[in-house]
């Protein structure tokens, strides 16, 4: 039984927006869990980009590489928010222009 197959173009024009989201979301938001969020959306349209040229290709490299980004994103996640927790303590803020601002 044959599933339905998405050409590869159209995987990589969807990565490609969600990396160009991601990065517009992160050049134009000043607030740590935004750039946080934007980072995510970053890694995961590399993921997809990965799956889908696995797939295509008939390897499973790309599910491999998928993995070690879920790895990665897990820990940034966990750091991040650990971050994010300690900047809003010491500056009651979560805007980075603002923190920059009360560095002292």
């Amino acid at each position: 039984m044959a599933g339905l197959q998405v050409p590869l173009e159209h995987v990589m024009l969807l990565a490609a927006a969600l990396f160009v989201a991601g990065l517009a979301g992160l050049m134009a938001r000043r607030n740590i869990l935004f750039m946080l969020m934007s980072l995510e959306v970053m890694l995961n349209a590399a993921a997809l980009a990965f799956v889908a040229a696995g797939a295509r290709w008939g390897q499973p490299d790309g599910q491999i590489v998928f993995m070690l980004i879920l790895t990665v994103a897990a820990a940034e996640v966990s750091v991040g928010l650990g971050l994010v927790l300690q900047v809003q303590r010491r500056f009651k803020t979560l805007d980075m222009d603002q923190a920059n601002r009360l560095r002292g």
